[in-house]
């Protein structure tokens, strides 16, 4: 991973549109090329970032170093760097990945072969669905073909939803899923997730564990 702190402007040009005016800012790159702006605020969240797969090519304009990112479908990110203030790479290496908590583990697995808890005619595209910011719960498409991501939670709070905002900012760049719908399942979800959720047109679905654990004794009963 390489960090670089600098004073720099940064202009998204793409399907939308985006300017960051000059100002002190933290950059990543990582080992697969992704590029992502943050500020020293606003927790986790970048202010702008490019998804791989895309090339990075640094060059100088009047002095200025400017980098571009661009992804295969043509848009940019183009970082202007005023003054370079700190430049390191480091090597991570690989990650073990998050350990999920036992029951919200068996609650994936549970889901993702029985859709149709999420409503009638859904099914499922991929569990742990990858992406250049973590793997999203599960992958599904709804009764009229629109595709969800679905992110699993023991107890649903506020970071759960702010993770899933994250995953939908990045699923709905690809012109191959968009429009991606949010929806956040849990066995318990606390007032103020839910608020937000709701605000943000994240659709909220209360789990029962023990009922989604039975439903395979019904199937099986013959009388």
């Amino acid at each position: 991973m390489r960090l670089v702190i600098a004073r720099c402007s940064v202009d998204y040009a793409g399907r939308l549109t985006a300017h960051l005016p000059l100002a002190p800012r933290l950059i990543l790159v990582k080992a697969d090329n992704s590029v992502s702006i943050h500020a020293d605020d606003r927790a986790y969240k970048p202010l702008n970032w490019m998804s791989p797969p895309c090339t990075l090519k640094e060059a100088t304009g009047d002095g200025t170093p400017v980098w571009t990112v661009e992804n295969k479908a043509g848009e940019k990110l183009i970082i202007t760097m005023a003054e370079i203030l700190h430049d390191s790479s480091h090597e991570l290496g690989v990650d073990p990945g998050l350990i999920k908590d036992g029951v919200e583990a068996h609650l994936q697995e549970l889901l993702a072969d029985r859709m149709d808890t999420l409503g009638e005619g859904c099914t499922l595209i991929r569990r742990e669905y990858p992406t250049a910011i973590g793997p999203v719960d599960i992958l599904g498409r709804d009764a009229g073909g629109g595709t969800i991501a679905v992110e699993i939670k023991r107890r649903g709070e506020i970071d759960g939803v702010e993770q899933l905002t994250r995953y939908l900012e990045l699923l709905n760049r690809d012109p191959l899923l968009s429009p991606v719908k949010g929806v956040f399942a849990a066995q318990e979800i606390k007032l103020q997730a839910r608020t937000l959720a709701t605000d943000r047109g994240i659709r909220c679905v209360t789990l029962d564990y023990e009922a989604l654990r039975g439903i395979d004794d019904d199937k099986l009963r013959l009388f």
